[in-house]
C-alpha cells in the first residue's frame, strides 16, 4: 500500500518509493537522505501536526508537513513499531 509521509501516525514505518514535487523541495529532501529505498519511521508529531520528526538512516530529522507531503511511502501491513 502506498501512502504519503504526512499521513503517517506515530510509530508507523515504511520505505520511500518516490519523491514528488520539483526544484528546491525535491533537492532538499534528497540532500537530507530522503531517497527511494530509505526506511523511515515517524517518531513524533508537533502539537499542531507541523513539523514531524522521523528516524531515517540512523538519525532524527524534522520535516515540515509541506515537505512530508512530497514523500510517497510503501507501507506493509502491520507496520507499527513495537514498543520496548
Amino acid at each position: 500500500m502506498e501512502k504519503k509521509l504526512n499521513a503517517f501516525s506515530v510509530g508507523e514505518r515504511g520505505v520511500v518509493v518516490r519523491i514528488e514535487g520539483e526544484g528546491r523541495i525535491r533537492r532538499r529532501l534528497f540532500d537530507m537522505g530522503v531517497t527511494p529505498g530509505a526506511e523511515i519511521c515517524l517518531r513524533k508529531l508537533a502539537p499542531l501536526g507541523d513539523p514531524v520528526e522521523v528516524t531515517l538512516r540512523g538519525y532524527e530529522l524534522s520535516l515540515r508537513k509541506a515537505e512530508a507531503e512530497n514523500v510517497v511511502m510503501r507501507v506493509p501491513d502491520g507496520a507499527k513499531e513495537e514498543k520496548k
